[in-house]
């Protein structure tokens, strides 16, 4: 049978979602806490593979098991194989056709920054921190240019191995909370780094050192040699991915912010 399962996870320990041989890393991890449940080996497949110190609140994962385990059984054997820092958060029997991945019609990432004179000693890690006072106002003025469909070029890591740079950007908002300032951003898929990437050039403009347009002129240019600079990935967060509701699985209430149009089934490129 195929399960599906929510992972929440502190990436600050980890070398990403995949697995590498000789480094600490989710998948592996998780594949071994599964195995010892299932007592027989497991492979997971997951949404999004997330980078080095990179977190989630909402990683959803799928395996193929013939052992027979309760959802119960699963949730708690598993969660006490796992370290401290990974936690599954549900677990729901799912139909063969449903994939992690190419099943997934939409991701939302979550970016935080402190943005104070002084670094965080509770969660260093937790949060990017910038020193400069950001302005809201102005990163909200550059980011509405992406949304939408666009070539995302500009935005995508080097290494990036998609075949296609077309992403369709749903939504991305840009608000403070006290000293935070929190980017939430979903889209149909992402590009390798396109967020961090998106991040650090939101950041550049809320410090002024560009105005709100530049953001536009990057996107146009659709040439990463002439885009900002990579933001860290300690406040990162994958938040959870959407799936058809024929496929039953719980949904985060941000994706209620998703255009109806995104309800249908559209594999990643």
């Amino acid at each position: 049978m195929r399960i599906a399962i929510g992972i929440e996870y502190d990436g600050s320990g980890f070398a990403g979602w995949q697995w590498q041989n000789g480094k600490r890393t989710i998948q592996s991890v998780v594949e071994q806490a599964l195995s010892r449940v299932a007592d027989g080996p497991v492979r997971a497949v997951c949404a999004g593979r997330t980078d080095a110190g990179v977190h989630a609140i909402e990683q959803v994962v799928h395996f193929d098991t013939d052992s027979r385990r309760s959802e119960r059984s699963w949730l708690l054997g598993t969660n006490t194989e796992l370290p401290e820092d990974v936690r599954i958060t549900w677990v729901r029997e799912v139909e063969p056709e449903f994939h992690a991945r190419f099943s997934a019609i939409a991701r939302y990432y979550r970016y935080e920054i402190l943005n104070r004179s002084m670094r965080s000693a509770l969660r260093p890690r937790l949060l990017t921190w910038c020193h400069a006072p950001l302005d809201v106002e102005r990163m909200r003025a550059g980011a509405a240019c992406l949304i939408g469909e666009h070539d995302f070029s500009s935005f995508r890591a080097q290494q990036c191995q998609s075949r296609s740079p077309f992403r369709r950007l749903h939504f991305l908002h840009v608000c403070r909370e006290g000293e935070r300032v929190i980017i939430e951003i979903a889209a149909n898929a992402f590009l390798h780094h396109m967020v961090r990437n998106i991040a650090g050039v939101l950041m550049a403009v809320g410090a002024g050192k560009h105005g709100p347009e530049w953001v536009g002129e990057l996107l146009a240019l659709r040439d990463r040699n002439r885009g900002g600079v990579t933001a860290p990935p300690d406040g990162l967060y994958l938040g959870g991915v959407a799936y058809p509701e024929t496929f039953g699985l719980a949904r985060d209430p941000i994706f209620e912010h998703l255009p109806a149009d995104t309800r249908r089934y559209e594999p990643e490129a």
